[in-house]
This record gives structure tokens, sequence and C-alpha cells, in this order.
């Protein structure tokens, strides 16, 4: 298998919000978009889809319910103070400020309108 491209697609209630969350305080730029989609890109990471929770298109039906609840999009770091002060200092909603678990992973959360978590993680 040869992948060409990885991209992360997410059922959100508000995709405007969650686009602008993403562009704003985590660099991500507008791809493409429609009625109920958008697609951002950034050059360190996955492409990022936000589809409208309950798009026609979405397959199979039965399981297009909203990301939210319980969903992270984790992304590493190498200065993860100076991103938390940057994105806390922008207004974003802090769930975690960082913090260090035994086992070396220093990480901070926050959470976009929709309800997503943004987790950032630097290695110490």
């Amino acid at each position: 298998m040869n992948i060409t491209q990885t991209a992360i697609s997410l059922n959100v209630d508000d995709v405007a919000a969650s686009a602008a969350f993403a562009k704003t305080h985590f660099g991500f730029e507008e791809a493409m978009s429609a009625e109920g989609f958008v697609s951002l890109q950034h050059p360190d990471a996955p492409n990022l889809i936000f589809l409208e929770t309950g798009l026609g298109s979405f397959r199979p039906q039965e399981i297009a319910g909203s990301a939210g609840q319980g969903t992270l999009l984790v992304f590493v770091v190498e200065d993860i103070d100076a991103e938390f002060a940057r994105i806390d200092a922008a207004g974003a909603r802090v769930i975690t400020p960082p913090e260090t678990e035994p086992w070396g992973e220093r990480y901070c959360q926050f959470a976009d309108p929709n309800g997503i978590i943004w987790q950032l993680v630097q290695w110490v």
C-alpha cells in the first residue's frame, strides 16, 4: 500500500466554528469548502475535514452522529509552553493547562466550539 495523503474527518454541528478554531489557533488553511463541508490543510499535519452532522452524503447513515464527546486531536510540538501561552492568550477555552505525566509526556488541552478536544504534546 502506498498512502499518498492522510485526512481526519469529523462530523460536527457547526462546521464554520471548528474550521475557524483550527485556522485561528492551529494554523490550518482552507483547501476547499461547500455546503456543510470544509477541508483544511497544514504543512505539518494531516488534512482535517469537518462535515456537518447529518450530511446526506455521509455513509453509513446509522453512525452519522457528531464527533464531539471523547474525540481528541493530538499534535506533537517542540515548545508546548510557548504554544500554550499563544493559544491561551488568543482566547481558546483551556481544558488542561500544561502538565507532565510520569512517563515524560507534557501536554495541554483546548476545546473548540463543538467540544472537540485539541491536545498538544511535547515529550520531555
